[in-house]
């Protein structure tokens, strides 16, 4: 059962319906319900003005489907854009100069090491004019057998043909071994071996200093080995005690091959500071780098001993160094030449000073500073008269 606020509701919507249908000319008859469920209106205005739409018009709407919420993506990094590598920089070598004919020559004798020292000393040389480097190491060579390669009789030879401006010696690497003496075999590291081999070292360096030619014997480096590290530091003494006792320089290179606590390393500080391979992978054959570096530590003696010679300004003194101005020679009259002493040059007859100067009767100032020590007084009233005033005395006036 309806209630009665409703029928009277639905009333008047009958009769509504009912008085638009006459209006628009409607005669067929119509079925109030049926009218009612076919049509719903949008608004209130749509009720008096608007049009009227039909359910039975219109399919049903479709199912909208919601769109799914989409994962943002990480935004995509940009592509490396790749391009050609650059081409390393070029780095400016320096140009080995002409040598000069009167360049002094530094002859660089020994073993295998010696050989390295040579190519280092070229390196370190290149741009000096002055100085020419000639390396005669031999690779399997030392002072042990003599038989294999006589370094004393090699030695004179070379001089003579070299005549070398200072000798440089880098020799031992290949004297751990057995030595003959007196036609039996000594071992090596004991007291008879020590004491032939220091007696060859010895009459090495006479050969050289006996001459008057400055001599700087290299020490060995440290070695992969710690048995050839351990000998070549005493070997090293060896060599300095008797090259300075015959007046030659012993050159020290231990520390540019060992770590702060003395041990043998492969890389290490070139002459430049960067950390380089020093030596090889056999721990005893030196890298180029290593090779500049005993260079340097010979180079410096070897040009405190040449001086201006090894300097690389140092150029040739005569007339092919001279540019071409290509002017034509002017014809300049030679005359003859003439006696400093000639007094007529100043129309004088005689020279300056032949004559004693006059004697003055008063001392000048010069004089009386110089022999008595006495300054003249300016005068009074100058700049430098620095007297006081002398003052006037007081009048008295009588009472």
């Amino acid at each position: 059962m309806r209630p009665q606020g409703n029928k009277r509701k639905s009333g008047w919507r009958t009769a509504t319906i009912a008085l638009l249908a006459l209006s628009f000319g409607v005669t067929a008859p119509v079925h109030f319900a049926d009218a009612q469920e076919r049509y719903e209106r949008r608004s209130i205005l749509d009720f008096f003005f608007g049009r009227r739409t039909y359910v039975d018009d219109y399919p049903p709407p479709p199912d909208v489907e919601r769109p799914r919420p989409q994962r943002k993506r990480p935004p995509a990094k940009p592509k490396a854009v790749t391009s050609a590598p650059k081409p390393a920089p070029v780095v400016p070598q320096e140009e080995t100069v002409q040598k000069l004919e009167n360049a002094q020559k530094i002859l660089i004798v020994g073993d295998f090491l010696a050989s390295g020292l040579g190519d280092g000393m070229t390196d370190a040389f290149k741009t000096s004019p002055g100085v020419v480097i000639d390396a005669r190491g031999n690779v399997s060579s030392g002072l042990v057998r003599d038989d294999y390669y006589n370094w004393p009789e090699q030695l004179l030879k070379m001089m003579d043909e070299v005549k070398p401006a200072i000798v440089v010696v880098m020799i031992g690497a290949n004297d751990r071994q057995q030595m003959a003496i007196n036609g039996d075999k000594e071992k090596f590291r004991t007291e008879a071996w020590y004491a032939e081999y220091q007696k060859r070292v010895l009459n090495f360096g006479k050969e050289v200093t006996n001459r008057k030619i400055p001599l700087l014997w290299v020490g060995l480096p440290a070695f992969g080995s710690d048995s050839m590290t351990s000998d070549a530091v005493q070997m090293n003494q060896l060599y300095r005690k008797q090259v300075e006792s015959v007046g030659g320089e012993f050159v020290d290179i231990w520390d540019g091959f060992v770590d702060e606590g003395g041990q043998f390393i492969v890389t290490g500080s070139d002459i430049n500071g960067q950390q380089v391979r020093l030596r090889t992978s056999d721990g005893i054959n030196l890298t180029q780098a290593g090779r500049r570096k005993v260079a340097f530590y010979v180079e410096k003696p070897a040009r405190r001993i040449l001086g201006t010679q090894a300097s690389p300004d140092l150029v040739r003194l005569d007339t092919s160094n001279l540019p071409s101005l290509g002017l034509p020679e002017p014809n300049v009259p030679h005359t003859q030449p003439i006696s400093l002493s000639d007094p007529n040059l100043d129309g004088g007859s005689e020279l300056l000073g032949a004559k004693a100067p006059p004697v003055s009767l008063t001392k000048s100032p010069r004089d009386m500073l110089v022999q008595d020590g006495m300054v003249e007084e300016a005068p009074a009233g100058r700049v430098d008269d620095y007297r006081l005033p002398a003052k006037e005395p007081k009048q008295v006036s009588a009472k």
